[in-house]
């Protein structure tokens, strides 16, 4: 048998995602080098690795366990290198974190220059929504979450990184006049949310049961940025996190509408198990938060405090 590291790491990425399409998208590769690829590497065996049953892709049994050691001779391969890095005196080594969806627009600022420092350290960083993050971290397959809203009944240890606010926003269709509006403005503009499992939801909806807000949903959306386009559209109105509009208000395509009561205000965690033995990668950057965060927040959130 003659298949690559390379060939390796196409295949076990398709079973992981279980499409060639999927897997394209993750690799940076277009989906045909994909598709040759996978077809090189089923070449080598005699057993089908992979069948499709109405257009979608499985693993066969004995794909599953091609995967399996795929993903063991891969991580030797990543040992070897990380050996060679620490043996010159590089931090080296994967760093998993796992961030809601609207943490996108935070978590980077607060790893560019630790990457930029510690060049052998791998970056494996999933955008999701609340409950696959929370999920993610129960069942330890990422050293540090980051969330607005604090799971409960979990033990956990967290740095506080900055705040979160959220406001009533919409586009520019409608002038809005007065200083301050009570709840009853939520009788006339029909509220966009996000999907069952997002943090943002979670906020919102608690703190429309505490007030009682006599609110109107108008539809669902599964993402802080399709809720944004939806909103410039004219399609409704929501509330949004502060951090993920920062253009849109600059540009004028969004404004802030001033309701009493708001922004609502949370904390961005960044959170870890409580018993986890933390690698020394994640040691690492958890002292580089604990020593940079106030510097970071001061450089590159100042805008924040204007609203």
């Amino acid at each position: 048998m003659n298949y690559t590291l390379n060939q390796l790491r196409i295949f076990l990425k398709v079973a992981q995602t279980e499409s060639i399409t999927k897997a394209a998208e993750v690799l940076h590769l277009t989906q045909p080098a994909v598709s040759i690829q996978l077809k090189n590497f089923q070449d080598q065996f005699e057993i089908p690795l992979t069948e499709v049953i109405g257009r979608r892709l499985y693993l066969t049994e004995f794909g599953k366990e091609i995967a399996t050691a795929a993903e063991k001779i891969l991580d030797e391969v990543n040992a070897i290198s990380y050996k060679t890095q620490a043996y010159k005196g590089q931090l080296t080594g994967k760093l998993k974190i796992s961030v809601v969806s609207t943490g996108k627009y935070v978590i980077p600022y607060f790893l560019t220059d630790f990457l930029k420092q510690h060049t052998g350290v791998e970056l494996l960083l999933d955008v999701t929504n609340k409950a696959k993050v929370i999920e993610s971290l129960e069942k330890n397959e990422v050293d540090f979450s980051l969330v607005s809203v604090l799971p409960a009944n979990m033990k956990l240890d967290k740095v506080e990184l900055m705040q979160n606010k959220l406001f009533v926003v919409g586009n520019q269709d409608m002038k809005f006049s007065r200083k301050e509006y009570d709840k009853k403005i939520f009788e006339t503009i029909p509220l966009i949310y996000r999907e069952k499992g997002s943090g943002t939801r979670f906020v919102m909806e608690k703190f429309i049961e505490k007030n009682k807000l006599p609110v109107h949903k108008k539809m669902e959306l599964t993402s802080n940025e399709a809720v944004k386009q939806a909103v410039i559209a004219g399609l409704g109105y929501s509330i949004m996190p502060l951090i993920g509009i920062k253009n849109e208000l600059n540009n004028g395509s969004l404004q802030i509408i001033p309701v009493k009561g708001f922004p609502i205000k949370s904390v961005w965690n960044l959170i870890w198990l409580k018993e986890k033995n933390l690698s020394p990668v994640a040691s690492a950057f958890l002292q580089y938060v604990r020593k940079e965060k106030n510097n970071i927040i001061k450089q590159k959130f100042d805008w924040f405090e204007q609203y």
